[in-house]
């Protein structure tokens, strides 16, 4: 990858190690990034990186830097939610930045395209794919094969999977914030699509609730398929008599009517690929696992 000016703003939560931040960015830029960083710790609020305004005027600079090419999202956790009315989103995709994030960036992802039908990247952020001491060769390497472009792969096995083979506009990310985000002018209403969810701490019958919230709304019906990423994080108990995420997982594979695959490695785990939001996506699943290619966004 070519050395480019990349940004780090913060929407969400704060950095929760100082010292491995500044390693992570020590490290870009040993690799020969210009990294310019408008995320203070000085300037911490309650769970947040900043007041409501900080965090806006970070996204708002980080994006109007001429210097930068790249935009990435400090960490997730919480905050897009508050902001989300305040964002210009012509001007983040006028900027012609990339940006990239998950889990609660997801929001952010959805808005973007909504308004703009501009593409932006559900993938790596600073904490703590770009700080961690040993970094994990399969998420970055996704990250900047795909930024590179001008198509992507991402590899996937599970047992159980339907044989496939479609194609539709790439979207989706973290399953609460999805669900979220329904009924509100952030919600891009999407025909023929391959979504892709995931989640964290989320017992199988909140998944189930979700995808179900989902399916009752007719969005998942609209879909050529669903591909679900990693769901963990979750403890079942005795009461749950048998009822896990096998049992949840047959349940809506017969309830939604539309194939649902499993083993995307994606979610709120070290290995981790990238997939850019709205980009045009080619799924072909046999008995071996699945390939799913993409094609017509934005890079580097």
């Amino acid at each position: 990858m070519k050395n480019i000016g990349i940004a780090i703003a913060a929407p969400g939560g704060y950095a929760l190690d100082d010292a491995a931040l500044a390693r992570g960015i020590a490290r870009l830029e040993a690799q020969g990034h210009i990294v310019h960083n408008y995320y203070d710790a000085e300037r911490k609020f309650q769970r947040f990186a900043a007041s409501d305004d900080g965090r806006l005027a970070q996204l708002n600079a980080a994006a109007a830097d001429p210097a930068c090419q790249l935009v990435v999202m400090l960490r997730g956790q919480y905050g897009i939610s508050r902001i989300l009315p305040r964002i210009d989103f012509r001007a983040m995709a006028d900027s012609g930045k990339l940006f990239s994030g998950y889990s609660d960036i997801t929001a952010f992802h959805m808005g973007l395209f909504q308004a703009t039908g501009r593409i932006s990247f559900a993938g790596p952020m600073m904490c703590d794919d770009f700080i961690r001491e040993e970094p994990v060769e399969y998420t970055l390497q996704q990250f900047w094969d795909c930024l590179r472009g001008p198509t992507h792969s991402v590899r996937g096995t599970a047992a159980g999977n339907p044989a496939l083979d479609v194609a539709g506009t790439l979207w989706g990310g973290n399953l609460a914030m999805v669900n979220h985000l329904i009924g509100t002018p952030y919600w891009p209403r999407i025909e023929g699509g391959i979504l892709f969810l995931e989640d964290i701490a989320e017992h199988p019958y909140r998944i189930e609730r979700m995808l179900l919230q989902l399916h009752f709304a007719g969005v998942l019906g609209r879909q050529r398929a669903i591909v679900l990423g990693d769901f963990s994080g979750y403890r079942l108990s005795p009461n749950d008599n048998g009822f896990d995420f096998d049992a949840m997982l047959a349940f809506i594979r017969e309830t939604v009517g539309v194939p649902v695959l499993t083993g995307l490695p994606f979610g709120h785990v070290k290995e981790r690929c990238t997939l850019p939001f709205g980009a045009q996506a080619h799924l072909v699943s046999d008995a071996e696992g699945f390939e799913l290619t993409v094609s017509g966004y934005p890079t580097l």
